[in-house]
């Protein structure tokens, strides 16, 4: 008898704790689910705190530039991050121009993301690695592109994609376009360790960005896809190339005033 209400007790206090073990895992899940959405809302809130200020000010670097500072330091012989903030009236209108024919024809026009674009990028890149070719495309708008170097890092993971996206909504909407090409202009890679027009135009062709001329323009903005190889080279087939090509699409091209 003792045995049996020893059983039956027994019993009783596991379920119980059983009980009380799952509701507690259960709760505690639920816990760090609501804590991780505060945790990514409260980093959008400081992203986006961030985004009102280079709304106003300029700034003195980027997210992508300290990266690259750390691995050029590290080269032998090391390199250093060339890059000066100049207006936008201190940067010549072909490489506005030259800038929009070659990565965002839309670029007034679009809230941001090309959504077509992306996905015809996807189907193209598709076909190059079934082929075995290494050249890719790239869908992404300028207002991307200035939300990557801004705030993130080189990694490709859906993840930063995801945070990519909700960074350029956040500068669609506080910015002008123009304040947008004018940021996008200044930190920008030209080449392995050249950020900006100023940097790039002083560094390629030893003049400012004012004075850059249409030929000089669509080279700049050729070698935008790669900057580390095609910048090594701006007398290449594929740079020469390249730039004829933005040079006709150029006379096309309006840039917000």
């Amino acid at each position: 008898m003792l045995e049996a209400v020893g059983r039956i007790f027994s019993e009783v206090v596991i379920r119980i704790a059983r009980r009380v073990s799952s509701q507690s895992i259960a709760r505690s899940a639920l816990d760090l689910v609501g804590l991780l959405i505060a945790v990514v809302l409260l980093y959008q809130v400081y992203l986006f705190t961030w985004v009102l200020w280079y709304s106003v000010f300029n700034p003195g670097g980027s997210a992508y530039m300290r990266s690259q500072a750390s691995q050029l330091a590290a080269l032998d012989p090391p390199l250093s991050v060339h890059y000066q903030w100049v207006p936008y009236e201190a940067i010549s209108p072909s490489l506005k121009k030259a800038v929009i024919a070659a990565e965002d024809a839309r670029f007034t026009e679009h809230g941001g993301v090309e959504w077509e674009a992306i996905r015809k990028a996807w189907r193209y890149n598709e076909r190059q690695e079934q082929a075995g070719r290494s050249r890719r495309r790239g869908g992404s708008t300028l207002t991307q592109q200035l939300a990557k170097n801004l705030f993130l890092s080189a990694d490709r993971n859906y993840v930063r994609k995801g945070q990519e996206l909700i960074i350029t909504y956040m500068i669609e909407a506080v910015m002008s376009k123009r304040r947008i090409l004018e940021l996008y202009l200044n930190v920008v890679e030209y080449g392995n360790g050249i950020f900006g027009a100023q940097a790039a135009a002083r560094h390629y062709f030893d003049v400012d960005a004012k004075r850059l001329s249409v030929s000089q323009a669509a080279r700049l903005a050729a070698v935008l896809p790669n900057p580390k190889v095609y910048g090594k080279n701006m007398q290449s087939r594929y740079v020469l190339s390249r730039s004829r090509t933005i040079s006709a699409r150029m006379r096309s091209a309006v840039p917000p005033k």
